[in-house]
């Protein structure tokens, strides 16, 4: 197939996906207005039943105003005693007199006076206390003083009020979940703050950022589970950050409140772009993450994501420099177990997979502590009993300039040239003088200096993100 027949078949792969695409998300946006226009929020009144339902209209109490009250019962009332209450003499069963309701929802409600009142002991009969009512009877000789009103009482000053304490979420679990977050992202460091790790997870310079807007303030252990099952697509990372209600984009951790998201995918990493698929993929997946937690993603267009990604890809792939300085045994091969016990005596640590690493114990970067100068491989499997041969490689783009990584990792191919007896030599095993290792040295800075001047400085997590 010649070249024409290849962009054709891709253009048309791309026109479809496009238009698949373009179709899912009309689909979607139909649906979601058509359960908008039919959702209800009101309350049906009919609907509601036990606590909710409402309350019956108040009757009040009819009485039959024919009956005359029985002559005992009138005759019993007397005046109300100084304590303020009725006594009856000669009690049988009273029967209410309608005129002692005429008034009994307009009568003002008394103020009781704070000032104790005397006691008078009541008069010495046989006579049974009955509680007062509102109003007075209208057999009363006259009605009851209206007591004074209580005084107002003493201003006392306020006390300060006690400045409100953060969330409890803020005092350590945060921190903790936090520091988590930061402990698996290459370049970061616990203790970062949360402003500053949230630029970090979502980059607008290598992550594509898909905006996420919430129907309500969420919590953020409400809808990690869900977002935990989107991390991936293809070989790129994906990551989310929220806005909480501190007022700063922070990552996504149990207890907090956010309301807004956004995600992050990466455009790029050290073997491909990303491409039409994938990004078709993440949005598919990513509009069924925003049902499950009630947001709604804003998709950017996809031909200008399309373009920054391989933009991307290239400046990664023009600057993917790996340096590596060999050492020949002028004499015998080292037997593995001599050999082990000098480069651990040099500073090497012994890594699982049977490789060496220089770890930078003095670094104070944007890297945690004891992060990777270089690594020293020795080109044999692990059950071998000697070699000939140690390889230590340099990932460029991975250390800060600062650590002068090439500069330590040439003088210690020179102090193990003198403990094992060796030769430092290209990976042509022709020697290599002091001029030719300053010179690789010179395009080292001038290969950190174009890294510096396009964003993208070596070692930091932008590096360490599209690099690793």
């Amino acid at each position: 197939m010649t070249d024409l027949q290849m962009s054709l078949i891709a253009a048309g792969g791309v026109f479809v996906v496009g238009v698949v695409t373009y179709n899912k998300w009309q689909e979607y946006k139909a649906r979601k207005s058509v359960e908008r226009a039919f959702a209800s929020d009101h309350d049906d009144v009919l609907m509601r039943t036990g606590e909710g339902a409402p309350a019956a209209e108040r009757s009040e109490p009819m009485f039959d105003l024919d009956t005359p009250p029985s002559a005992p019962a009138a005759a019993a009332v007397a005046a109300p005693a100084a304590a303020g209450e009725f006594t009856y003499k000669h009690v049988t069963e009273p029967t209410l007199d309608a005129a002692a309701f005429t008034v009994a929802d307009t009568k003002p409600e008394p103020q009781l006076d704070a000032t104790p009142l005397p006691e008078t002991p009541a008069p010495a009969v046989d006579a049974i206390p009955v509680p007062a009512v509102d109003a007075a009877p209208a057999s009363a000789a006259a009605p009851a003083p209206a007591l004074a009103p209580a005084p107002a009482p003493a201003s006392v000053p306020a006390a300060p009020a006690a400045p409100v304490a953060p969330p409890s979420y803020r005092a350590g679990g945060a921190t903790a979940a936090q520091d988590a977050v930061a402990a698996s992202l290459p370049g970061t460091r616990p203790g970062m703050p949360p402003a500053e790790l949230a630029e970090c997870l979502v980059d607008p310079l290598i992550d594509c950022m898909i905006p996420l807007a919430l129907d309500a303030p969420v919590r953020g252990d409400k809808i990690l589970p869900t977002l935990h099952g989107l991390r991936r697509v293809g070989n790129k990372p994906i990551h989310y950050i929220g806005f909480a209600v501190s007022g700063e984009w922070e990552p996504i951790v149990h207890g907090g409140v956010y309301t807004k998201l956004q995600a992050g995918v990466q455009m790029a990493t050290r073997t491909t772009a990303l491409n039409e698929l994938e990004y078709s993929e993440l949005v598919t997946r990513l509009r069924a993450v925003g049902d499950d937690i009630g947001a709604e993603p804003e998709v950017p267009d996809m031909i200008e994501v399309m373009s920054e990604a391989r933009t991307l890809h290239r400046f990664v792939a023009g600057h993917d420099a790996q340096l590596s300085v060999n050492l020949a045994a002028n004499g015998a091969p080292w037997a593995m177990s001599t050999l082990i016990g000098a480069l651990e005596n040099a500073g090497f640590d012994v890594r699982p997979d049977g490789r060496f690493a220089m770890p930078d114990r003095d670094s104070t970067g944007n890297g945690a502590g004891n992060s990777v100068l270089f690594t020293l491989s020795t080109n044999v499997t692990l059950g071998a009993d000697t070699t000939s041969r140690l390889t230590l490689l340099l990932d460029v783009p991975c250390v800060a300039p600062s650590r002068d990584a090439f500069g330590r990792m040439v003088d210690t191919a020179r102090s193990l040239t003198q403990r094992l007896d060796a030769t430092i030599v290209d990976d042509g095993n022709q020697p290599l003088e002091a001029e030719a290792l300053d010179e690789i040295k010179g395009q080292v800075s001038e290969f950190y200096a174009e890294m510096e001047a396009s964003d993208i400085a070596a070692g930091s997590t932008r590096a360490l993100r599209l690099f690793s």
